[in-house]
């Protein structure tokens, strides 16, 4: 199954699953047939994936709240702020609880500055704060109405 694993992922995926519900359902199973590593590293990737998206998406939303405040007289400042909201809700709908700890905002915070672009609309930024002023709670909008 193993094979199967490397070859053709979906596939695999599929069997593996179809074999996960009819063990569930009280279904004896060929305990060989289970892929018992890969369905732990595929369990484990899932959480993972959950994580970096939301870092991203927390990053991208900091980087258009931050050229909203380094460049206020652009004329993209209106959609840079419906970015931020919609990364914001996004990195919301994905967070659970046991993120917080592995969240580090003023890591998130500093690849943000880093993604800003020296200039835009030929003008430099306008200073910035050099750590994240915002909460976790506040960044995802957990304490809003």
């Amino acid at each position: 199954m193993s094979d199967l694993y490397d070859a053709d992922i979906l596939l695999w995926s599929e069997c593996q699953g179809s074999l996960l519900r009819r063990r569930a359902a009280g279904e004896l199973v060929n305990d060989a047939e289970m892929d018992w590593p890969h369905i732990a590293e595929e369990i484990e990737s899932v959480g993972s994936s959950q994580l970096a998206s939301v870092r991203s998406l927390l990053t991208r939303a900091l980087a258009h709240m931050l050229k909203c405040e380094a460049w206020p007289a652009s004329q993209e400042v209106a959609h840079w702020r419906v970015e931020a909201i919609r990364f914001r809700q996004e990195a919301l709908d994905v967070y659970s609880s046991s993120m917080r700890q592995r969240l580090d905002l003023e890591r998130i915070y500093g690849r943000a500055v880093r993604q800003l672009p020296d200039m835009i609309d030929g003008q430099s930024p306008l200073p910035i704060s050099a750590t994240c002023p915002m909460t976790l709670d506040e960044l995802l909008g957990v304490d809003e109405p």
